[in-house]
Parts: C-alpha cells; structure tokens; sequence
C-alpha cells in the first residue's frame, strides 16, 4: 500500500486547507482511514478517522467542529477539510491506513503509513 498526502501549505489563521491523500496497492473500500499530526517537539497525535463507507467518523476534540474527513471511493481518495485553522494545529500531517476503524486512532496499530504534508498556521 502506498499513500501520497498533498494540500499542506502556509495559511494564516483562521484561513482554511484542504488535505487529500491518494491510496493505491490494494482495495481502498476495504480501508478505514485516517490523519495523524506531529507538531515540532511534540509527540504525534490522532486527529480523525473514517470508515470504509464514509458513515462513520472519528475525532480528536480540539478539531471538532473546524475539520471535516470525508473519502471517494471512486478515486481511492481521502480528504481533511481544516477550517478555522490556529498556529497550534501547525504539523505535519500523515495520512493512515488501517484495515480495522475501531483501532486506527490507536497509531501504534496502524497499517499503513503515507510521508507527511506539512500544514503552518501563521497568527
């Protein structure tokens, strides 16, 4: 399996991003998904996850409400839609891939892993 994340950039806060991630090497409806972030000296931390249909989703409190994580399984695509975005959400966001949505916000137990994007949030 291979994940190739885009969509990272500099914005300024409160501006807006939207990160996509491209899956291939085997059936993309059969994966839950995922972001994780690591923001410089930090540990990395869960963010959100979706299941293999788009009915179910998954996240961490502080981006509730501001990011949205959607998927088309027509493009073998997984998207995060980050709105209202603050200096502390700057990271490198990953993209994951695990084959069971209940443990994918347990990053130890993950699948697949894609290279980061990384999102800067200026005040």
């Amino acid at each position: 399996v291979q994940l190739q994340a885009s969509g990272g950039g500099l914005v300024q806060a409160g501006g807006s991003l939207r990160l996509s991630c491209v899956f291939s090497g085997r059936t993309f409806s059969s994966y839950a998904m995922g972001w994780f972030r690591q923001a410089p000296g930090k540990e990395r931390e869960f963010v959100t996850s979706i299941n293999w249909s788009g009915g179910s989703t998954y996240y961490k409190d502080s981006v509730k409400g501001r990011f949205t994580i959607s998927r088309d399984n027509a493009k073998n695509t997984v998207y995060l839609q980050m709105n209202s975005l603050k200096p502390e959400d700057t990271a490198v966001y990953y993209c994951v891939a695990d084959s069971d949505f209940e443990y994918i916000a347990d990053g130890s137990k993950v699948d697949y892993w894609g290279k980061g994007t990384q999102v800067t949030v200026s005040s």
